[in-house]
């Protein structure tokens, strides 16, 4: 007979909790139907979203296994390099993970950035992650960490603020990631109002912690003084920079996978809004990517909502 009530080992149930009254608990579809509905639906964020809203039981449901096939369809590779470390979850929940993946937060005045200027939220139906770019954010002493940066999302012509560039990521194995430990050891206080949009999790500045470095002002093509990015407890990462504007006589930096970027081209994959002001400085098309450096095809993962 077991003495410790802590022993009694329950299997966890997923169901309705709003009232007995609930119309969900009366013959709704099963798990399995639900996920080949979904499957056909190609795992729709919003249809996802909007069965969240229904009941308790297809919220819990859309969290355990919705938003996981959706992150897993929409970045497989991504997905699998940031659960290679053993762990079978994402820190933070799929859901989570699934809004990082398209949705930019924005900024609000006097905010998070303590920003002069107002960006609404919005989703963002293309874009780019990558680990390159996410390297050239760490320090030097924390460059072993796996970082995923998204391409500056660009809301050009913000007044005094110039062009900003705002940008999300996600460590791979935050807790035990070397940023981390060095955020930890500076005793970096946690942001005192404001939390993670994604995640709800408190944040860290990395700028308060010095260790922003000037690499990332060249891969962001921002301005050195002008970078700001928080992390969260969960690995998340949001930033906002002030975009330097390309001059027309600034020439196309050689790369040595040329014929992988005229494949891309040919592909139609562009970065987020606000591109089109740099292909035509440029000389590339609206719809073919910047004929500047790019990143290796190994390194990056480019999402389709």
């Amino acid at each position: 007979m077991l003495t410790n009530p802590r022993e009694m080992i329950l299997p966890k149930q997923y169901r309705c909790t709003h009232s007995p009254t609930c119309q969900c608990t009366r013959g709704h579809l099963s798990e399995d139907v639900l996920l080949l509905v979904f499957q056909h639906l190609n795992w729709n964020p919003k249809l996802v979203a909007t069965l969240s809203c229904v009941c308790k039981w297809f919220d819990d449901f859309a969290k355990r296994v919705l938003w996981k096939e959706f992150c897993k369809t929409r970045a497989p590779r991504m997905m699998l390099d940031l659960q290679s470390s053993g762990s079978h979850c994402i820190d933070g929940n799929w859901r989570a993970l699934g809004k990082l993946l398209i949705y930019c937060s924005g900024c609000t005045q006097g905010g998070l950035f303590n920003s002069t200027v107002q960006i609404p939220g919005h989703f963002v139906y293309r874009t780019r992650f990558s680990r390159t770019l996410g390297r050239s954010l760490l320090p030097p002493q924390c460059r072993t960490d796996v970082l995923y940066v998204s391409d500056p999302c660009e809301h050009l012509d913000q007044g005094e603020e110039g062009d900003v560039g705002l940008f999300r990521g996600i460590f791979k194995s935050f807790p035990t990631s070397r940023v981390r430990k060095v955020i930890i050891n500076k005793a970096v206080p946690f942001h005192p109002s404001e939390v993670c949009p994604y995640c709800k999790a408190k944040l860290w500045s990395m700028l308060q912690a010095k260790i922003i470095p000037q690499s990332a002002c060249i891969r962001l093509e921002a301005y050195e003084d002008c970078i700001e990015y928080f992390v969260c407890l969960n690995g998340h990462l949001l930033g906002i920079c002030t975009l330097a504007p390309l001059s027309d006589s600034e020439e196309a930096v050689p790369s040595e996978d040329s014929n992988h970027t005229e494949k891309k081209q040919d592909n139609g994959l562009v970065k987020e809004n606000g591109l089109k002001r740099r292909h035509s400085l440029l000389g590339g098309s609206e719809n073919g990517p910047s004929p500047q450096k790019r990143l290796t095809s190994s390194n990056q993962c480019d999402i389709d909502v």
